[in-house]
């Protein structure tokens, strides 16, 4: 049989292993950061009829620069954005791998600050791109002073601030952001995956866009929408970014049943966004509960909380998963997470938690 090691695979690419988290069959899952709640029937209807018009036509290539769907979702993130400033693709993984593919590569350099979304050095690698492993406090968070002065050490040609954080869950000061794009030399790319989910008084990256050409914001209908299955993700940016990505963007990219579903979605925004009140109850409750069994908690503003378990954490992660309910083990001694899904899913985990007191 042959293996990796009998084809001429990248040096780089040898003793990797590919991005996922465990896809187990238990009761609880609680370690991806989906949304728990279904897409509610009306919704399901609504995109079933998009999907269904577009069926004839599938001998056609779809709309290879998504127009009406950038109109959509700028029209859903507002901040004045105009379609020329939103582009999309198959999740902000993408999104982020065309943003690599336009500003970094061989010779270039990436900085993010540990620990951060795991996907970001592997986008690097697989672009070519330097990688630069930045690193934050013992409380995890960034300070003004540490991130730039890790930019005017480094001077990366792009850097990611994740907010809020995963796998820490806290979003960044604003002051960060601002910091951060003016020491840069390169692009900024701000990975608001969660913003949906974070605290009242957050404040999103969009508000600084204007007057910011080398500011990316990038999003993702996977988690506030429930539409992981769908896979969109978009950015906002000056026009000029746009332009750069469609350099390298794949030619229709993005499906006609793609665009079709995530129009439907946007369309019944309301009823999907229903669910984000009720999650971040759940988060809440989770954080609450933790601290209030002398756990170190992380801040989390977003649909998951960092925990400190005794011990060693794949031990912890192993108990929890023999009482049926599956968390992440994210690779930081001593600390797990965990998604905030519906009360009852709540329940089980704080009672699996139980078993680690």
């Amino acid at each position: 049989m042959t293996t990796l090691d009998d084809l001429p695979l990248r040096d780089d690419l040898r003793g990797l292993r590919p991005y996922g988290a465990p896809q187990l069959d238990v009761a609880v899952r609680l370690n991806t950061n989906e949304n728990s709640y279904p897409v509610p029937e009306p919704v399901v209807e609504a995109i079933g009829k998009a999907l269904a018009a577009e069926l004839r036509d599938l001998n056609r290539y779809p709309d290879r620069d998504a127009v009406a769907l950038r109109a959509d979702l700028a029209a859903y993130l507002g901040h004045g954005l105009a379609v020329e400033q939103v582009w999309a693709a198959n999740g902000s993984n993408e999104i982020q791998q065309q943003l690599l593919q336009a500003f970094g590569g061989p010779g270039r350099t990436a900085l993010g600050f540990t620990p951060a979304y795991s996907m970001h050095p592997l986008l690097a690698l697989g672009t070519g791109t330097g990688w630069v492993p930045g690193v934050r406090g013992a409380d995890f968070g960034l300070t003004v002073d540490d991130a730039v002065a890790q930019v005017r050490e480094h001077r990366p040609d792009v850097v990611f601030l994740c907010s809020p954080n995963n796998p820490t869950g806290t979003a960044l000061d604003p002051a960060v952001v601002a910091a951060v794009l003016d020491a840069a030399p390169g692009m900024v790319v701000v990975d608001e995956a969660y913003a949906e989910f974070a605290r009242p008084g957050t404040v999103s990256a969009l508000a600084v866009l204007p007057g910011h050409p080398r500011l990316v914001v990038t999003r993702t209908m996977s988690k506030a929408f429930g539409f992981a299955g769908g896979r969109l993700g978009y950015l906002a940016a000056d026009p000029a970014v746009v332009a750069a990505v469609q350099l390298v963007r794949l030619p229709y990219h993005l499906s006609a049943l793609t665009q079709a579903a995530a129009r439907a979605a946007l369309a019944h925004r309301d009823a999907l966004l229903g669910t984000v009140d009720a999650i971040k109850a759940q988060r809440d409750r989770i954080v609450a509960e933790l601290r209030a069994r002398g756990h170190r908690v992380a801040d989390s503003d977003a649909n998951f909380v960092l925990f400190e378990v005794v011990g060693d954490q794949a031990v912890a992660w192993r108990t929890l998963l023999d009482a049926g309910v599956l968390v992440r083990d994210v690779g930081l001694p001593g600390w797990l997470r965990v998604t905030a899904g519906t009360p009852a899913e709540t329940d089980a985990f704080l009672t699996a938690m139980e078993k680690l007191t």
